[in-house]
This record gives C-alpha cells, structure tokens and sequence, in this order.
C-alpha cells in the first residue's frame, strides 16, 4: 500500500488508473445530486398560489406608481408649453406685466368669475386689465391681500370698447354668458364687418389698453327689416383652461409693482399701456 502511495505521488504511472476511477465514480456523484436538483426544480416550478398573489401585487403597485409619475410628467410637459405661450405673448407688446395663476373659479354659472393668487401686496388693483397668452380675459372687480376677483369678457354684464382691427371700425363687445361667444352691440347694416376679422381693444374710455386681440368674427347676420347687424364673435383667450394669466400695469404704477416684469420695447410682456380704470360692467 505504501508502494502505490509512493509511486503515485512521486511519479505519474497511476494517472491512467486515476481517470478511469474517475470515470467510473462520476455517475455516483450525478446520481446523489439528483435529490437536490429535484428541490430546486420544485421550487422554481411549483410557486406557491400565495406567493404568486403577493408577487402579482406588489407588480400592480409598482405599475401604479409608474402610472403616476407618466402622468405627473405629462402635466408638467403640457404647462411648460402653456408657460411658453405665455412667455411668447409677453414679448410682443410693451407694458409691465406680473404673471398670476388661477386658483378658483365661480360656481355659479351664470356668473363667469375666476379667482387669482394676486392681490393689494402684489400690486393688483381694481379694474386692472387681465390677460392670458392669446388675448384679453377680463378685468380685476375685487381686490383683497393676497388674492383677486376676476369679471370674464364673456359675462352677461361685461362689455368692452373694441375696433376692427381691418378697419378700424368701432363697436361694444358684450358678453352673453357663453364662455365662446361675444356679441357686437349697435352695428349699423352698412358697416362693413365680415367672418374672420380681429376685434383688438380700442382703448376708448381709458380702461382698457389699446391694441389687445379679444376676439375674432364669426358670423355677421343682415336682416332687411333691421336697423343693426346680428355679429357674433369668439373670444381669443381660452376663458375655460388658461391658468396663467397677466396683470398688466400702465408705465405710472410700474415702481409699485414687487416682481412685475417691465419688458424693453422689442419684446415685452403680452400687455400694452393699461389704464388706471377698467372697461368693463355695464
């Protein structure tokens, strides 16, 4: 025994003997494995029905949470867009301007109201003109510290003195209580006022600033037996989703205004020269 102890550490004429035991042992090692590789094979197979329950919803919440944040990220994408129209506005016109955000709106609907996160500290005052990205919104009626009322173009009791912007032909935009409709008080069956023209603010009466689009034509109706036109127009600003809106000042109130954005002439904010006093109620 000590012999083939010897030989086989110290020279290598065993070696063929030790492969083919190694050759005759392995089927022995395969066949104690087999025990162990049934249990793991069990295990990855034969999932219990609780363990697939707990699984499935821990899947459902991490799919929610996925869900929200695409969401979250699909509000914050459309209000930087809305954020960049305002933006885009601002630089046509030349007047100090101070963005406010829409935090309310009337309940009652035959009163078309917002309310804004401006007020007396921010600079905001009655009958300050109110805009948002693409035209006249309305004017301020109530002002308190920190927060302000906000009477809608399109209100049954609102009107606006506004010109054609083709021609310069002068009319009243009255609101009718529809959010998208305007209508043109007084205008003579000669006038000449057609489908698609662009009402802009004619700044008459001093309160509102000249030069803002507040609507376009849609329709002019002429009846024979009729004295007046039957003008229908829609406003520019979008009165039912736009939650940003503009605060314009006039140049005499722009020192008092914390935060307000004064603009140079080539690109200022979306307001022209505003005036102390509001167009508005009738």
């Amino acid at each position: 025994m000590m012999v083939l102890v010897v030989v086989g550490l110290y020279t290598d004429r065993l070696e063929p003997l030790r492969e083919k035991l190694a050759q005759l042992v392995t089927p022995f090692y395969q066949i104690t494995d087999v025990p162990g590789r049934v249990n793991d094979w069990r295990k990855d197979t034969f999932v219990s029905q609780a363990d697939l329950k707990i699984e499935n919803e821990a899947l459902k919440t991490e799919l929610l949470i996925h869900q929200r944040k695409l969401q979250q990220l699909a509000s914050l994408a459309a209000e930087n867009v809305r954020l960049r129209q305002l933006l885009n506005a601002s630089q046509m016109l030349q007047d100090t301007v101070l963005i406010a955000e829409l935090i309310g709106v009337s309940p009652n609907p035959l009163s078309h109201k917002v309310i804004i996160n401006r007020g007396t500290k921010d600079g905001a005052f009655k009958g300050q003109p109110v805009l948002d990205a693409f035209g006249l919104m309305g004017q301020v009626i109530e002002v308190g510290e920190t927060s302000s009322t906000v009477l809608l173009i399109s209100d049954s009791t609102h009107a606006i003195p506004v010109q054609v912007n083709r021609n310069g032909v002068r009319a009243i935009a009255e609101g009718t209580g529809d959010l998208n409709s305007l209508s043109l008080r007084h205008v003579s069956a000669n006038t000449d006022i057609r489908a698609g023209d662009l009402l802009v603010s004619s700044g008459l009466g001093e309160r509102f600033p000249v030069g803002y689009p507040v609507a376009e034509v849609l329709q002019v109706v002429r009846d024979p037996g009729k004295a007046f036109l039957t003008v229908i127009a829609q406003p520019m600003a979008r009165l039912d989703r736009s939650r940003h809106l503009l605060l314009v000042f006039a140049d005499r109130d722009k020192a008092s205004v914390p935060g307000a954005l004064s603009l140079p002439a080539a690109a200022t904010s979306i307001s022209s020269s505003s005036s102390s006093a509001v167009s508005g109620g009738r």
